[in-house]
């Protein structure tokens, strides 16, 4: 975690953590493994990542193949999590946290809309990822679709 603080960012002092009690489903793997090499945002014609699902979970995997985009939640684990204010390094001006995509916050979760480019076995393989190797999954989700659990056709 870098701890370096820029000029007009502001910090606080943490209490303990209450336990929320999430349970990691899988893990991200990504070529990036330092931050300074991440995309700012995944891209759609980024490269090929692959996010492995842990058992008991790969049954719940089911039907994922008809969508061709789904959501993916992560916990940015090398994140820290105590800026209310941040510099962006691409920016002169300070913004809220919560003004920001950045993956300093106060629970480092992620979310990237990928494009699915197929199933093998428990390993989604995806293009439009932002996070770094061995990024621990939380929850994947179809993409959005209305009020029926029946996708669309890919294409």
């Amino acid at each position: 975690m870098d701890s370096t603080i820029r000029q007009g960012e502001i910090s606080v002092d943490l209490p303990p953590a209450e336990d929320a009690w999430l349970r990691f489903i899988g893990r991200i793997h990504t070529p990036w493994t330092d931050r300074k090499d991440c995309p700012r945002q995944g891209r759609p014609d980024g490269p090929e990542c692959r996010v492995e699902v842990f058992e008991p979970w790969v049954a719940a995997l089911q039907g994922l193949d008809a969508f061709a985009t789904v959501e993916l939640l992560y916990w940015l684990d090398r994140s820290r999590r105590d800026l209310v204010v941040q510099n962006p390094a691409h920016s002169d001006k300070t913004h809220g946290t919560f003004a920001l995509r950045s993956p300093v916050r106060p629970n480092p979760i992620g979310t990237s809309r990928v494009k699915l480019e197929r199933i093998e076995g428990n390993t989604l393989v995806v293009r439009g990822l932002d996070c770094l190797d061995g990024t621990p999954l939380v929850d994947i989700k179809p993409d959005r679709c209305a009020y029926t659990p029946v996708a669309p056709p890919k294409g």
